[in-house]
């Protein structure tokens, strides 16, 4: 059976060129980046639309956000969003559009990130409160303009969620200063940005007698891109609704995500 037509979004990107290369010949049927870009390759964003059967986007929370709002417009096609740093207005309008066509959208689009997500939930579900302070560490290369990084974020939640509460709730605030000693209950964010760090994340579970660290290190973007192409091709001919790679991956019996 033939794949799914795919577009990419910021196809000059490097994430766009890293899925061009994940996917099977003859799945790619568009690229489309900034307008006057230079690239005769490429279309124009509403042409991208017409051809495929699913966008993956990996460019910025503002650009996904409009592609979202431009799918929604004409109930198709299906995406697949790899960016991250949403704002609430950014976030409201891929909410929005997943009332009108499929769409997936994580933080991370690799398999052992999501399973690393899984072990968080169940970790933070059997560590108390009380004795284990969570803090997730992430580090990236310089270029990184958003941050915490949106698979941090996931995995903040998944902690949050094993704890039976929201991060919003218990999210630890910007340490500078004389900031006093930590609440009961917080979940912390580190970030490094330097160098070509493709992504690390770890997440920590600290007592007084024991540390205990769940982490993943990715060598090669290649992971997120064929993570995100057997996205592209699972979510083709899916109702709509607002779809994780936990949905994906067959991790959760819930679909489409509720958050």
């Amino acid at each position: 059976m033939a794949g799914p037509r795919i577009a990419i979004a910021g196809a000059l990107g490097r994430m766009g060129r890293a899925v061009a290369a994940a996917a099977a010949d003859g799945e790619v049927v568009a690229r489309f980046d900034r307008p006057g870009s230079a690239d005769d390759g490429l279309v124009d964003r509403r042409t991208a639309l017409d051809l495929a059967d699913v966008v993956i986007d990996f460019t910025t929370a503002a650009a996904a956000a409009a592609l979202a709002r431009s799918a929604a417009e004409l109930g198709r096609p299906a995406l697949v969003i790899g960016a991250t740093g949403f704002d609430e207005a950014e976030d409201d309008a891929v909410r929005a559009a997943a009332e009108r066509v499929p769409i997936v959208r994580s933080g991370n689009f690799s398999l052992g990130v999501n399973i690393l997500t899984g072990l968080v939930r169940e970790a933070a579900a059997r560590l108390s409160a009380l004795d284990y302070d969570i803090e997730v560490f992430e580090a990236h290369h310089r270029r990184k303009v958003d941050a915490p990084s949106g698979t941090a974020l996931m995995l903040g939640e998944a902690a949050a969620a094993g704890r039976g509460v929201k991060l919003s709730e218990v999210r630890a605030g910007r340490r500078d200063g004389v900031t006093g000693p930590r609440a009961v209950g917080e979940i912390g964010f580190c970030v490094l940005r330097g160098g070509g760090l493709v992504g690390e994340h770890s997440v920590i579970f600290a007592a007084e007698d024991e540390i205990i660290t769940l982490s993943h290190s990715a060598r090669d973007r290649a992971l997120f891109a064929r993570g995100a192409v057997a996205a592209a091709r699972w979510i083709v001919g899916k109702p709509p609704g607002l779809y994780s790679m936990q949905d994906v991956l067959g991790f959760t019996a819930q679909s489409p995500a509720a958050d």
